[in-house]
């Protein structure tokens, strides 16, 4: 089952790939990446996940995965675990397969409760770069 929470996005089309975030929260879907903001709805029944997710284009930058900017997407997948797999077509883009992968993100608060601290930083360690 999927939970609400923040998820990172990996999606894909035959014109290109890219990642965002989104938030599942009450039924419903928003996010964006660097240039496109999403929003819309989702249903979870067991493990097969739903979604109705709309697109908009908020700032000039590289082009969608769709060839245009604003799309409404039907995706179907299934939920295992903390994860996503949808895949999904818009009439906008007629033929166009859409691929998506959703991993939620983990909390900060469960993380900052992890009393691992990370490794000395020792730059001489690093390794040399060889001279041609």
């Amino acid at each position: 089952m999927v939970e609400d929470g923040k998820y990172v996005v990996w999606f894909k089309t035959a014109l290109g790939q890219g990642t965002g975030v989104v938030t599942l929260a009450n039924g419903r879907i928003t996010g964006g990446d660097t240039v496109i903001a999403y929003s819309g709805s989702c249903e979870q029944d067991g493990d097969r996940f739903t979604a109705v997710v709309r697109t908009r284009r908020y700032c000039v930058g590289q082009p969608s995965v769709f060839g245009v900017d604003e799309v409404e997407l039907k995706l179907e997948g299934r939920s295992a675990g903390q994860m996503v797999v949808c895949k999904g077509t818009a009439d906008q883009a007629p033929g166009l397969i859409f691929e998506a992968t959703l991993i939620r993100s983990r909390d900060q608060t469960q993380a900052n409760k992890d009393n691992r601290k990370a490794p000395a930083f020792h730059p001489t360690k690093l390794p040399k770069l060889r001279a041609r």
